[in-house]
């Protein structure tokens, strides 16, 4: 019954998907945090450790609007897909994040501590910053409505 409202809401002709709006909403509150992370990654690791943290913020950012885009994408087909493309989705979009780091490796402009960690914690506290923002409910699919602020 829940997922036949929500395929309704999705198939509705709603040109701008629920998961995409959350995914565009992570990416923005990221954009917030980058440049603290490049200039930490840069501080702590040097240049090297400035561009790994921008190229991993690029990666995360990708990363998310892409899964949005997949899940999206399968919404308007059937939920089974959506069940499928998430769960095979992750493993192919963790393959296609190391094929893209994989030959970047050994590059001077690479660290790859600084690498590791901007795309572990940049994954991790943007899941965790978003719980915040993301409205669990038929009336409000998606992100929360703003609340007016009170004077």
């Amino acid at each position: 019954m829940l997922f036949d409202v929500q395929q309704s809401l999705l198939r509705s002709g709603d040109n701008n998907p629920v998961e995409l709006r959350i995914a565009s909403d992570m990416v923005k509150r990221g954009m917030f945090a980058a440049p603290i992370i490049v200039i930490a990654g840069g501080l702590i690791w040097g240049r090297a450790g400035a561009f790994s943290a921008a190229f991993g913020l690029a990666l995360v950012f990708f990363n998310f609007l892409l899964a949005a885009s997949i899940v999206s994408w399968a919404a308007r087909i059937s939920t089974t897909l959506v069940m499928a493309v998430s769960m095979f989705g992750y493993f192919a979009r963790l393959a296609l994040m190391f094929a893209i780091v994989y030959p970047f490796r050994n590059e001077p402009w690479i660290s790859r501590y600084s690498l590791g960690l901007t795309m572990l914690i940049a994954h991790l506290g943007l899941l965790i910053w978003e719980i915040r923002f993301v409205s669990i409910s038929l009336a409000y699919p998606g992100l929360k409505p703003r609340q007016p602020r009170k004077n």
